[in-house]
Order: structure tokens, then C-alpha cells, then sequence
């Protein structure tokens, strides 16, 4: 049986898990990665994408569109710029989230980081199937 490790996922709107796991599945900005008991000390930044807690009680979703994941051998901490549960996301959601990433774009000299950015957001919507 596999260890577990404690999972936190906080937004500066509301604290959305604080759970045991036995992995945690994050959109890291260099990669996608698996973090499991008796991982390495890590410290990554976020892309959009779908951060996924694999516990006893099943797999719990959620849509993340950046922020940082501090990953030790026992835990996982998350600081997510914006997360909501899958179950929560909508239409209207992934329409306020394209708007502000065309709007980042729009606002940055580095075309490469803001093309890449609303092509992170669409491929998040997709992956939702909204």
C-alpha cells in the first residue's frame, strides 16, 4: 500500500483542500509531475492547468491557473493564483479566465510568454470539456 502525504490547496479566496493523499498530480510550469511520500524537496511554479489529489476517498479535480506547489517528503502545499473544483467550473468561468490572459497578453512585450499563456488557458478549458 502506498504511503500518503498531507495535501493543501489555498487560493486567496478560500482554503480548498487539506487532505491526506497518496499523490498529487501538478501542472508545474517546467513540466507535469506526480509528488508521493518520500518525494524530494521541491519548490515549482504553476501553469493553468488541472491539479489532481489521489486519496483513499478517490481523485478530487481541481482548475488552477498558476501560482506555486512547495513539495516535501511528507506534503504538498499549493498556492494557487486563482482554484476552483472542477465540479465548479463553467462557461462563464473559462470566459473571465481567457479574457484576463488576453488581457495579460495584451499588456506584455514578451509575445512568446502571453501566446503561451492563452494557449495554456484554451488548453485548460478543453481539458474540461467546458
Amino acid at each position: 500500500m502506498a504511503g500518503t502525504l498531507q495535501f493543501d490547496l489555498v487560493s486567496p479566496e478560500r482554503r480548498l483542500a487539506s487532505v491526506s493523499a497518496t499523490e498529487v498530480q501538478i501542472p508545474g510550469a517546467d513540466g507535469d509531475l506526480t509528488a508521493m511520500e518520500g518525494h524530494a524537496p521541491t519548490i515549482t511554479t504553476l501553469r493553468p492547468g488541472i491539479l489532481k489529489a489521489v486519496g483513499s476517498d478517490g481523485t478530487k479535480s481541481y482548475v488552477v491557473t498558476g501560482g506555486f506547489a512547495e513539495i516535501s517528503a511528507s506534503g504538498v502545499s499549493v498556492l494557487a493564483e486563482r482554484a476552483v473544483p472542477v465540479e465548479e467550473a463553467n462557461a462563464a468561468l473559462f470566459d473571465a479566465l481567457m479574457a484576463d490572459a488576453r488581457d495579460a497578453a495584451a499588456a506584455t512585450e514578451d509575445k512568446d510568454i502571453a501566446d503561451k499563456l492563452v494557449a495554456d488557458m484554451a488548453a485548460l478549458r478543453a481539458a474540461t470539456g467546458l
